[in-house]
Parts: C-alpha cells; sequence; structure tokens
C-alpha cells in the first residue's frame, strides 16, 4: 500500500495549501495553478489532497461515477433514473501526463458504429476519469494550448461535449482543476492564466526554523512511511472534517452590500481587465469565511484571497518583476 506524504504535515507554503483547500471546498473557483521553481512540494502537496476527499455513493457500473442526487447525470444514469443501485467511491487525483492527445483527454466516438448503426459508442478519455475528482497537470505550462483550453473549458462548464463528423457526445465533467508548472520552463499565455481562478507562486523556505522542520520531517517520513501517516492522521481527519463543514456551510454564506463596492475598486484600482476577477475575488471570500466557520463574508476575507486572485490578472508593464500589488489594502477600499 503506498502512503502519500500527508497534505497536513507540509512545512510552510501556507498560500499554497490555502489555494488548494479552497478549490476543494468550492470547485467553481476555477482551479488554482501554482508556479515555483523545482523543489518546492507543488506535486507532494496535490497529491497529498487524496486523503483529504471524502467517500461518496455513485451509481453502480457508471463510468463517470454519477452521484444518483446530482443534477447532471450522464445520459445512461438519466435513462434509469430511480432503478440504479449505487455503490461506495473513494474520490481520488487523476494525473493528466503532458504527452496526452486530444482523444486521450476528452475521448472519442466510434464513428464506423455511428454511421452503420446510427449508435453512438463512446470511449471514455480522462475527463470522464475525473469527474467528480481532482485533475491534476503537472508541467502544464508544456501541455499543448489547445488542451488547455479545452481542461479549462470543461471546468468552468461541468461537461465535456465531443463532436465529430456530425455526431455530438456529452458527458458530465465537473472536477477541481489543478496545474503546476516551473516558471523557467516556460509560461502560459495570458490568455489561458486568466481562465484559472487562483495563482500562486511559491519559493523555497528560507525560514531556518521551518527548513529545519521540513527537512526532519521529511526524513522521518522516508524512513517509515506509514508510521508517519499514522502520526497524522489525526490532523489529517481533523481537515478533512472541517472541509466537509465548510462545503456544506458555503450556501449558507451572506455577502454584505457594500463588499460588491469593494470588490469593485480593488479591481477598479487594480487597473484588473475584465470582470471575471471580481466575481472569482468575491467566490474565494466567500469559500474562505465558509472554511473559517463563520456565515458572513468581511473585507479581511478579500484582503487574504486578493492575491491569488489578481496578481496574474493585472496589467504588467515589460520587465516589471514586481507583484504589483497593494501594500495599504484599507487605503484602496476607503479611497
Amino acid at each position: 500500500m503506498e502512503h502519500k506524504y500527508p497534505f497536513s504535515a507540509i512545512v510552510g507554503q501556507e498560500k499554497m495549501k490555502l489555494a488548494l483547500i479552497l478549490n476543494l471546498i468550492n470547485p467553481a473557483l476555477g482551479g488554482v495553478l501554482i508556479r515555483g521553481e523545482k523543489g518546492t512540494a507543488k506535486s507532494t502537496a496535490v497529491r497529498g489532497l487524496t486523503d483529504l476527499l471524502e467517500q461518496v455513493e455513485v451509481v453502480e457500473g457508471c463510468q463517470f461515477h454519477c452521484r444518483p442526487d446530482s443534477s447532471d447525470l450522464c445520459s445512461d444514469c438519466q435513462a434509469k433514473q430511480g432503478s440504479f443501485r449505487t455503490v461506495r467511491y473513494t474520490r481520488r487525483v487523476v494525473e493528466l501526463p503532458v504527452s496526452s492527445t486530444e482523444d486521450r483527454v476528452v475521448g472519442s466516438l466510434n464513428m464506423e458504429q455511428a454511421i452503420k448503426k446510427g449508435e453512438k459508442i463512446f470511449e471514455p478519455g480522462l475527463l470522464a476519469q475525473a469527474n467528480g475528482n481532482i485533475l491534476y497537470v503537472d508541467e502544464i505550462n508544456l501541455l499543448d494550448d489547445h488542451i488547455v483550453d479545452v481542461l479549462l473549458d470543461s471546468a468552468a462548464m461541468g461537461v465535456n461535449t465531443v463532436e465529430r463528423e456530425g455526431v455530438s457526445y456529452s458527458h458530465p465533467a465537473r472536477f477541481v482543476l489543478i496545474g503546476t508548472m516551473n516558471p523557467e520552463e516556460g509560461d502560459l499565455r495570458p490568455q489561458l492564466l486568466d481562465r484559472f481562478g487562483l495563482v500562486v507562486e511559491i519559493c523555497g523556505e528560507q525560514d531556518l526554523d521551518l527548513r529545519s522542520e521540513l527537512i526532519a520531517r521529511r526524513m522521518d517520513y522516508e524512513r517509515d512511511p506509514e508510521s508517519f501517516c499514522q502520526h497524522w492522521e489525526g490532523a489529517q481527519r481533523e481537515l478533512r472534517q472541517k472541509v466537509e463543514a465548510a462545503q456544506k456551510r458555503l450556501k449558507q454564506i451572506t455577502i454584505p452590500e457594500r463588499l460588491y463596492r469593494d470588490a469593485a475598486k480593488i479591481g477598479v484600482a487594480l487597473q484588473v481587465d475584465g470582470h471575471r476577477a471580481d466575481i472569482t475575488l468575491l467566490k474565494a471570500a466567500c469559500t474562505l469565511a465558509a472554511f473559517e466557520g463563520v456565515t458572513e463574508v468581511g473585507r479581511r476575507h478579500l484582503v487574504t484571497v486578493a492575491p491569488m486572485v489578481l496578481a496574474h490578472r493585472m496589467r504588467r508593464m515589460p520587465f516589471d518583476t514586481t507583484d504589483g500589488l497593494p501594500k495599504d489594502w484599507e487605503s484602496v477600499l476607503n479611497g
């Protein structure tokens, strides 16, 4: 049995961990992109999310893991609605290799059967496996732009549609999209970058105490992975319960009227193009409030999530290496 490094045992990288948890709670945020040099726990953190995923009831035999209480059922489950059996399913992380072709990602239609017999025979791709799960793309900047576009479209719409020679097939594709990349190997096009709900920049830990603790924990894990994971099971269970509680609380979060204006002020002050950023800012703030266990979102929630929502959407001058974010958020909000 493989023992993945526990998410709760990761030292530092608080922004990265928060961005991942917020997307786990609310996939509607549009995914998260983690940019950082190699060896900064990007992949470790993503794979560690596996233990935070709960078991769910799904339709037995469904290749898309449809949930019986969902409004997004595949055509097969819709046809036998009310008469299907269910099984327990453990959600997981589905990894998409950078060498994947479009057919491998979206799936394919058997055109011979479609033309001869009029039957839609669909061969599922990775998006079918990803439905209800986490879809992880390491080195996403090396993936073909068209495939990145397809992933972002599916993540936003919650549906994957395959069209070939006038024949189309659609199935639910609701997943948490997580991409990681090393900026030294090239960046994503700005148009694609804007489609990610949250983006986090990370680097190696510079605090000596934290760096020492990081080394010690990693050595303990490699020495005895099973015992190490058992030691952290309590913290993992506590975090898992907190995430599940936040998912249930999310619909109860209220937004004071003034916060709509605050979100607009921030977007205007930082010269952010379009309105996707403003909307994502409020969604992320609501998700953070739910995670903290409160029922009303406040300014501090906006300010906490603003850097990961806005930094990649701001206008930059050539060769500008600063993040461009204000040091004093209160002056922006009160201006």
